[in-house]
């Protein structure tokens, strides 16, 4: 169970971060292959936490 100094983090599908990127969901599985964009693997599932998704959002702002 989460307490309010720790929530649990959210997590995005491929799909919904390809989305906010305005990229295909294969875009966002080869940032994923190069080590670009952590992924979390739940059982078959993959998926991004929103910190690694606004991370890796913050370090591509400046290019």
């Amino acid at each position: 169970m989460a307490n309010a100094h720790h929530p649990l983090p959210k997590f995005l599908t491929i799909q919904e971060v390809a989305d906010h990127l305005a990229v295909s969901a294969k875009t966002v599985r080869r940032l994923i292959s190069r080590g670009d964009l952590p992924r979390h693997k739940l059982g078959r599932q993959v998926r991004i936490s929103e910190r690694d998704f606004r991370d890796f959002v913050a370090i591509r702002r400046g290019f």
